[in-house]
Parts: structure tokens; C-alpha cells; sequence
């Protein structure tokens, strides 16, 4: 099949629902897994820079083109885009070759009444692709479509870390990522499954924090990389491995992971655990649950429990039982914008304040599970401070909870000036990671 009528065809999947992008992308490359990686990287690369880079799209377009995008037909407005994307960030493709198939997939599609309006606007922006007049940089607006991020989530970014970081978190959401991965350390050194990667000619580089990290160049499927089906390492981003390093886990411990869907904190944990204590991973879904049972049973461990239920609903049979409890909470993501295109588009000011809501119900049913004098760790994948520093704040003022420096449970690379003070905020472009925010609680004694 015709790659760019694949892209075309999703596209139009997408821009339907704008939530369903980073789902779309993932089922047509499962689907169309048998093209060769040619094909296959031109699909996913111009599928992820449609949906990434739309705002700026769309300016670049409406500002050659009399009829707007929004009123544009769906196909016509598609096609326009992914072309636009291919002449902006493509090299690699000729203009002659973007116009031309464009103006085929139109008629192919039933709109010949519309090829020379295509062939127009785009050899027009084609010849001035490189002198385009962006709105002012250092406005909402013009970070706004230089980043493809709606105004008011930047307007929020700025409020909340100022402009330059704010600038630094937006690139660093429209940069490839990586794939990372923990290396199973009860199972196998980090330098030895190097070894093994270097056997295989798969590229990667050792980070420097934290020792069981490891990052894949050009990979986009790890199951068949070497030990995958022996449990030797899980995908997971650095920001994401500091939630169990933080949490003091030693050795007997028994551990709550009340949102813990895929299972990669949970895998942690029971690596950190090497056989003892038990885990209970919980998740309000059978469908996610599967998820947990596939990676625990791909790693031998069995001294866990997989249970279905709702974190925010108290089960009294739990009251008391934890050692450490991890509440890796539903938020808004912003700190993954990078890796899950639509995010962005999807949130809402409204949603995160429901987000918030849904939070504190959780850690005050959660809160009753932690044993006097154990831990919590409370944790987002999120740069927001209401869904963050508030809630911690929250948390210290209407749970018998008191927060711990994580000063000595995290490597040096990550302590900050709040780390003592028991929490920190991972941001992409400043830290080397994923954003993720992190925080450290004891519970009181009775």
C-alpha cells in the first residue's frame, strides 16, 4: 500500500478525534509492521509531525491560502498538512515529489475539482518555506505556534517556570526521544547485557544516573532485543525509575502500587525486592491488569499480587498493610508531551482541575493503607503545580503524613533545592529525562 495514503487515512483518523493520535500512530505502524523500515520511518515520522507540529502547520498554510484550514474538507486538510510537514521538515523529500503526490492522493480520493487549489498553495509555500513571518517569539502567541502548543498551556508553562524554561520544556517536547530501558539488575549486570547489546549491533549509551539505565538508538520494537522474552530489562524512563529508588525499599518490605499499570514502577520494585517481601499492584481495569501479569510473568517474579481495584474506594481488608506505598497518580502528562503527541491538545484547563479533584480523593483512601511510621511516595508524570507543589502542600495539611528529604534515595545528578524539602520536579530540556515529579512522605505515629 501507498505509504502517504496510509498517513493520509490516518490522518483523517486523527483529525476526527485529535485524542486518538498517539493510539492511531501506534496501530498503523503494528498494522503495517511488515513494510520495510523505509517505509515504516517515513510513515511514523510524518504521522508524529502532523500531529506534533499542527499548530504550526496550519499557520504556515493559512498564510498562503485563501480558504482557511478549519475550513478546508477533511481530506484536502490533511493532505495539505502532511505535505507542508514533508517540505518544512524533510529534506530528504524534493518539492516536485511532495506537490506532485499530494495532487494524486486529491484525485485518488475524489477531489480533481481541487487539484490546482493543492498544487497552488503548496508550490507557493514551497518556494517560501524558508522566509515564513512568525508572530512575535517572545509572545504566548508566537511561542504558541513556533512549539505547536495551544496558547493558554503556554501561557501556563510560562506562569508556572518562565519564559526560558518554559521555551526549553516546549523544544524539548518536539525532539525524538529515546528509548529507555532498566536493566533487571537481580537478573543481570548492566555491563554484561551491554555486551550483549554490542553483540548485536544495537546502538546505545550508558547514562551516568541511575546505574540500571541503559538508552536505545534507533529502536522502536525492544521484543526482539536480546533477553527481552527472559525478563532482562523493562522500558522505562529514567524519570520513572527514580519513583522506586526513591522510596527507601529494603529488603521484607511489604508494597502497595495503587495505580500501577503497565507494571513498570511494579517491576521495579519487585527487582529491588530480589525475592523477598510482596508486592500488591493494583489497577481498576482487567485490561490493564493484563498488562502487569504479562511483565511479571516475562520476568519470573511471583511474590506479587495483582489485584482489581479503584484507588480512590477503601477496601478495609488494606488499612495498615504497607510498608511503602507508591501512588503514581492519573494527571495531565505534560512532563511525556514528547512521547504522547496529543496531549497536548487533549488537556484542558477544566480537566486539570478534575485531575486534582481525583488526586486527593486517591491519597486520602490510599493514606489509610500506609502503616504507621511508612512511606508514601506520591508521583506524577505532570509539570503542573496544582497537580504537584499543591498537592504535596495538601497532603502535609490534611493527611497524617510528613514529608522526607529524598536526599540519599535519589543519585546527586538530581538533588535540588526543594529535594530536601522532600519532593522534586523533573523538566525535559533541563533534566535528561522525561517530567516527572516526585515526593516523600512518612506517616506519622499514632
Amino acid at each position: 500500500m501507498n505509504p502517504r495514503m496510509i498517513i493520509l487515512e490516518t490522518l483523517l483518523v486523527i483529525d476526527s478525534d485529535v485524542s486518538s493520535g498517539y493510539t492511531a500512530i501506534a496501530q498503523v505502524l503494528d498494522k503495517y509492521s511488515y513494510l520495510d523500515k523505509r517505509d515504516r520511518s517515513f510513515i511514523k515520522r510524518t504521522l508524529e509531525g502532523c500531529v506534533e507540529r499542527r499548530i504550526e502547520l496550519d499557520y504556515i498554510i493559512d498564510s498562503k491560502s485563501r480558504t482557511k484550514v478549519k475550513d478546508m474538507k477533511p481530506v484536502i486538510r490533511a493532505i495539505m498538512r502532511m505535505s507542508v510537514y514533508q517540505l518544512k521538515y524533510m529534506d530528504s523529500v524534493p518539492e516536485s515529489a511532495v506537490c506532485n503526490e499530494a495532487v494524486k492522493l486529491a484525485v485518488k480520493k475524489g477531489f480533481s475539482g481541487l487539484k490546482g487549489f493543492v498544487n497552488g498553495v503548496l508550490r507557493s509555500i514551497a518556494r517560501d518555506i524558508g522566509n515564513i513571518e512568525y508572530p512575535d517569539p517572545g509572545s504566548a502567541t508566537g511561542m504558541s505556534v513556533i512549539y505547536s502548543c495551544p496558547v493558554w498551556l503556554v501561557e501556563q508553562f510560562v506562569a508556572e517556570l518562565g519564559v526560558e524554561r518554559a521555551a526549553k520544556v516546549l523544544e524539548a517536547s518536539l525532539k525524538p526521544s529515546d528509548v529507555c530501558i532498566r536493566i533487571n539488575l537481580s537478573g543481570i549486570p548492566v555491563a554484561e547485557y551491554a555486551k550483549m547489546l554490542d553483540d548485536k549491533g544495537v546502538r546505545y549509551e550508558i547514562p551516568d544516573h541511575p546505574a540500571c539505565a541503559i538508552r536505545l538508538k534507533d529502536i522502536d520494537n525492544v521484543t526482539g532485543l536480546p533477553g527481552y522474552e527472559e525478563g532482562l530489562f523493562q522500558v522505562q524512563d529514567i524519570g520513572s525509575m527514580l519513583v522506586a529508588l526513591s522510596a527507601g525499599i529494603a529488603y521484607g518490605d511489604i508494597v502497595f502500587d495503587v495505580c500501577a499499570a503497565p507494571g513498570g514502577k511494579s517491576m521495579h520494585v519487585l527487582d529491588i525486592l530480589n525475592g523477598t517481601g510482596h508486592l500488591y499492584s493494583f489497577d481498576v481495569s482487567e485490561r490493564k491488569l493484563a498488562l502487569i501479569r504479562e511483565n511479571a510473568g516475562r520476568m519470573g517474579f511471583d511474590n506479587i499480587d495483582i489485584r482489581l481495584a479503584d484507588a480512590a474506594v477503601y477496601v478495609p481488608e488494606y488499612e495498615g498493610m504497607a510498608d511503602v506505598l507508591i501512588a503514581d497518580l492519573p494527571c495531565s502528562g505534560l512532563g511525556v508531551m514528547g512521547r504522547k503527541n496529543d496531549i497536548k491538545y487533549n488537556i484542558t484547563p477544566e480537566r486539570e482541575g478534575s485531575l486534582v479533584k481525583l488526586q486527593r480523593e486517591i491519597l486520602s483512601n490510599v493514606s489509610r493503607y500506609v502503616k504507621p511510621g511508612g512511606t508514601l511516595v506520591f508521583s506524577t508524570c505532570t509539570i503542573h503545580r496544582e497537580e504537584n507543589e499543591e498537592n504535596v502542600k495538601w497532603i502535609e495539611e490534611n493527611l497524617p503524613f510528613k514529608a522526607v528529604s529524598l536526599d540519599g534515595c535519589i543519585p546527586d545528578a538530581f538533588i535540588c533545592r526543594t529535594s530536601g524539602k522532600g519532593y522534586i520536579q523533573l523538566i525535559p530540556g533541563v533534566h535528561d529525562c522525561d517530567g516527572f515529579f516526585i515526593s516523600k512522605f512518612e506517616k506519622k505515629q499514632c
